[in-house]
């Protein structure tokens, strides 16, 4: 029997370790989910128990992806349970350094496939959320708005699909959830990442690629893990300069997937953009997850 700390930072257990391998599975717990195992003082990340570490290892337990039925009610809160500002502490470091050890495998070729799937199995809602999304960012930065709103816009829009993915329930305002659940984090974030990989760009170009390649999981891990925007961009570095040219092939294929949507008469960018975005974060779940995915 375990106990286990769910995304509310509260308590839950005693449960079995059946239940919670069924929460692993639908997205309810992850890689660094707290546990303590009954009548013991330690707790520990679930990757670190022998008896689970075979479902972050991949093989195991697919990914949960579109048309799953949303989590039961109960047990360790679904995405965005209790949300609110950032507020966990974390050392970038070892935090990286522990996702690095587990051993990232995904195939750029299952992340799309499996994005594609997903939008085409809700795709008015799905497309429409997206479009709303894209067409605010558009009009907010011809008035200059979009410097104070677009890290919130976006990260809204990866918590959107971070539920969908999961096999959740996602809503209209789950997509402005970044205004109310860490506004000034994703502002930050948009603001410092983009700082830098201009500066970059203007300095020799290359650094500035290698650091957007590095930060292109940042959304998705902050509002995910809830932390401030700095631990957020290291982690994010670390990981993926361990792997980047694995992620930045995956950011070219993303590219011109969206350069193929807008030469459609612009239309497709509606289609694509999203696909893409779904892609994102199943590549996300599988490299800061330990998720695997399959088409």
């Amino acid at each position: 029997m375990y106990k286990i700390i769910g995304a509310d930072g509260k308590e839950y257990g005693p449960v079995t370790a059946d239940e919670i391998r069924k929460w692993i599975q639908e997205g309810r717990a992850v890689a660094t989910t707290k546990a303590q195992a009954v009548g013991t003082s330690e707790w520990r990340e679930l990757r670190e128990f022998p008896e689970f570490a075979a479902n972050f290892t991949g093989g195991t337990v697919p990914l949960v992806g579109a048309g799953s039925v949303p989590p039961a009610s109960g047990g360790v809160p679904p995405l965005g349970a209790g949300a609110g500002p950032v507020a966990v502490v974390v050392n970038p470091e070892q935090e990286a350094e522990a996702i690095i050890a587990r051993g990232v495998n995904f195939s750029i070729g299952d992340c799309l496939s499996s994005g594609w799937k997903l939008v085409m199995a809700d795709f008015w809602p799905v497309v429409g959320v997206t479009a709303l999304i894209f067409l605010i960012m558009s009009a907010t930065n011809a008035a200059y708005v979009g410097l104070l709103i677009n890290g919130p816009l976006l990260g809204g829009l990866y918590y959107y699909f971070l539920k969908k993915v999961r096999g959740q329930a996602p809503t209209l305002n789950d997509a402005f959830a970044g205004f109310s659940m860490a506004f000034l984090q994703l502002f930050l974030l948009y603001l410092v990442s983009g700082i830098f990989i201009f500066f970059g760009l203007l300095l020799c170009l290359i650094p500035g690629i290698y650091l957007g390649v590095c930060y292109y999981f940042t959304y998705p891990l902050l509002v995910d893990r809830k932390m401030d925007f700095w631990p957020t961009m290291e982690i994010s570095r670390r990981v993926v300069n361990k792997m980047w040219w694995q992620v930045f092939a995956f950011a070219l294929v993303m590219g011109l997937v969206n350069i193929a949507g807008v030469l459609a008469l612009c239309v497709g960018i509606f289609i694509t953009f999203p696909v893409t975005l779904a892609a994102t974060v199943y590549a996300y779940e599988a490299i800061f997850n330990g998720r695997q995915v399959t088409a």
